[in-house]
């Protein structure tokens, strides 16, 4: 099934600011929160909607992204893997400390504690590939040294045997409170720094954060038709969370190689071709590569001149969301000979002198500019 357009989730326009979606948002969520619909499947489903749009229209990149190639950004690699754009729920979490702290047992002192799992950091790597692989697509192994979960402690953050214990001076909840006079100061516990919990006995592996320092490989496909810029995201690949949190994600930024045949412009592919100059006033026909790896064939019309284009249809670039390959553009590059045989300056000669005698003939151009220019030049004189 489609899934729906995530602006049509928030019943905002596409070109809603971050104060319009943030306030859609909040209405929404409260709206369609399980604490307020017990038990109702389909406002639990409009809920992981609301959320997942908004975990993606507030960021500037990801919704460039989503603007540009609509749910195909975030599927098959570059969005995470299965149903979607990888919703992970932060984009609750600056939002519903306030709404529903009441409904989470915080602000009243007697509810439940936080948790002390925090999500782990996103990273970037910076990835080339060649022009060639952006048309094919491909699939590249990288290296990158990032925080993993510890294998001694597996990621608690406690010595094995022990456990994380309950914050004596908030109660775990991670705030405190104090009088000063009329008002009641909320603010971080400075015991346990917020998480509600702190750990006696630290594993020794990983300095109690439950994660270690590794390097490790990814094997990661790239998808046709990326070009410079193109942003790939790699759900739960970043580093790992802090005390068991989830891990962040990792995101390629792709730059696509200067090819030494052709140029890009979006789907379509240029290609400057010299053209003898024989060629390009008898008519001919030339062979120029194509970026598959093939060949096609041109026909050269008889006066053919410096800049004259040619389209090979189907021939370009293909798209990320999989539609027509682009086209491919032979631009002649008229060239004039260098190092000429006694022969060929004979030839040639002979050519101009018929060229002089018969103006006008088999140069229209230079013959209109320079009347022109005579004629400015009279003008000058009088």
């Amino acid at each position: 099934m489609e899934k729906q357009d995530y602006y049509e989730v928030l019943g905002v326009g596409r070109d809603a600011d971050e104060k319009a979606l943030k306030s859609a948002f909040r209405k929404l969520a409260m709206q369609y929160h399980p604490d307020r619909n017990p038990g109702d499947a389909e406002a639990e489903q409009n809920f992981k909607k609301v959320g997942e749009a908004y975990d993606i229209l507030k960021d500037p990149e990801r919704r460039a992204a989503y603007d540009r190639y609509g749910h195909a950004a975030f599927e098959q690699g570059m969005g995470g893997s299965g149903g979607g754009a990888g919703f992970d729920g932060s984009a609750f979490s600056d939002i519903f400390d306030d709404l529903f702290g009441e409904f989470m047992g915080r602000g009243g002192g007697g509810g439940r504690g936080r948790s002390s799992a925090r999500r782990g950091n996103d990273l970037r790597y910076d990835i080339e590939i060649s022009l060639e692989e952006a048309f094919d697509g491909a699939s590249k192994e990288i290296s990158l040294t990032t925080s993993v979960t510890c294998d001694v402690c597996g990621g608690t953050g406690a010595k094995e045997g022990s456990r994380p214990q309950t914050c004596p001076t908030c109660g775990g909840v991670g705030k405190v409170r104090t009088n000063q006079g009329f008002f009641m100061v909320e603010r971080t516990c400075p015991t346990c720094g917020g998480a509600g919990q702190i750990i006696a006995d630290p594993c020794a592996a990983c300095a109690g954060t439950g994660a270690v320092q590794r390097e490790k490989s990814l094997q990661v496909k790239i998808p046709k038709g990326v070009e410079t810029g193109t942003r790939i995201r790699l759900a739960g690949e970043g580093q790992a969370g802090v005390r068991g949190g989830p891990a962040g994600d990792l995101y390629l930024f792709v730059t696509v190689e200067p090819h030494p045949v052709f140029k890009r412009d979006r789907e379509m592919i240029l290609c400057d071709v010299p053209l003898p100059l024989a060629t390009a006033a008898l008519g001919g026909e030339i062979e120029v590569p194509t970026i598959d790896g093939g060949r096609a064939k041109v026909k050269i019309p008889s006066g053919t001149q410096s800049g004259k284009q040619f389209r090979l249809r189907s021939k370009g670039m293909p798209t990320i969301s999989g539609g027509p390959l682009g086209d491919m553009i032979v631009r002649a590059q008229v060239e004039t000979p260098v190092n000429l045989t006694d022969r060929q300056r004979e030839l040639l000669e002979e050519f101009a002198e018929i060229e002089r005698s018969e103006r006008g003939q088999s140069s229209p151009q230079s013959d209109g500019f320079f009347t022109r220019v005579k004629e400015f030049w009279d003008d000058l004189t009088e």
